[in-house]
């Protein structure tokens, strides 16, 4: 049976061709699973020569110095830090005609090029479903290929992604992303796997353990800032968990993960081992905008001290994810 529709009011308030002012001033089955730590596996971040970086570099060399004044900014440029679940950081979109086939072409590959092979047809989908395709989409560079730091950015309706050749420090994906899709239908939305698996782990508590993850309220979905080895964080540690409890976890972060290039996910690993591994994750499951008041959490929480991935399921997918070094203050 479908579930309640409800409304989305971060949704309503932009259209699928917003621009931010401030820029013109300046199923789990067939899912590929990636490598976890503890697996023998080389750590290899994205660098300036991985294929979505070299295409990026071929994209901004064949650039008119007109498409670099409207698509291009300084490396340091405040836009490529802000994250929306439905923003363009730039105006031209990827079908307008301020891109010729071949620069089209390229967008396509990078796109293609940052996504594992389930993942770049599962996003096809989304961007189709959400906008119209991914020529309803836009695209951003900060810096140089080349010249020092350096990165690619897609923005739209419930997508944000990125390739940067490894510039961000010590930042998986290059900074945070964004994946989404407006199907209200909870069992037809494309990432309606991911709840089911995550899910997976809350079944598998017992009965203080479940209620410890189960939290009434969520935080803001774009409440995804890294808050570092002192921070607080909700429901329950994976640590306290048993190992086959443990186990399941680590199935469920690769099945989240699968979606990304395997140099992405690498490097998001690396990290979380570098910040005490993943029994410093603590996983949460919200009564809130449970659809259908079926106990099937729809909105849920992964983080620890250098990870957060918030997946807001309700009325439809917002997901954040951020996954870096926090800074220490």
């Amino acid at each position: 049976m479908k579930r309640a529709s409800q409304k989305c009011s971060d949704c309503d308030q932009l259209d699928r061709r917003s621009f931010l002012k401030a820029a013109a001033g300046a199923t789990v089955a067939g899912v590929a699973m990636p490598m976890l730590v503890g697996q023998p596996a080389l750590f290899a971040a994205p660098s300036k020569t991985s294929a979505a970086e070299g295409a990026a570099g071929r994209l901004y060399a064949s650039m008119s110095a007109d498409q670099k004044k409207q698509i291009c900014f300084a490396f340091n440029h405040e836009l490529r830090n802000k994250i929306n679940a439905n923003w363009h950081i730039t105006k031209p979109s990827v079908g307008d005609d301020f891109y010729n086939k071949d620069q089209k072409a390229l967008i396509n590959e990078i796109v293609k090029n940052v996504t594992s092979a389930d993942g770049y047809e599962r996003l096809k989908k989304q961007m189709e479903f959400d906008s119209g395709g991914i020529d309803e989409y836009s695209i951003a560079m900060f810096g140089e290929p080349g010249s020092g730091a350096f990165e690619w950015e897609l923005t739209g309706r419930h997508l944000t992604l990125r390739a940067d050749g490894d510039s961000g420090d010590k930042a998986a994906f290059g900074g945070p992303i964004v994946y989404g899709h407006g199907e209200e239908d909870p069992k037809q939305n494309l990432f309606y796997y991911q709840t089911q698996q995550v899910n997976e782990v809350f079944k598998a508590l017992d009965a203080k353990q479940s209620q410890q993850a189960l939290v009434a309220t969520a935080p803001k979905e774009d409440a995804v800032k890294l808050q570092g080895e002192k921070g607080t964080f909700p429901g329950i540690a994976v640590g306290q968990l048993s190992a086959d409890q443990k186990q399941l976890v680590n199935k469920t972060l690769q099945v989240l993960l699968a979606p990304y290039r395997q140099e992405d996910v690498d490097e998001a690993m690396e990290i979380v081992k570098n910040s005490g591994g993943t029994d410093k994750l603590h996983m949460a499951f919200y009564q809130q905008g449970d659809l259908g008041n079926d106990k099937t959490w729809d909105i849920w929480r992964v983080e620890g001290p250098s990870f957060v991935w918030h997946f807001r399921g309700a009325p439809h997918v917002h997901a954040y994810i951020n996954i870096g070094m926090a800074k220490q203050s």
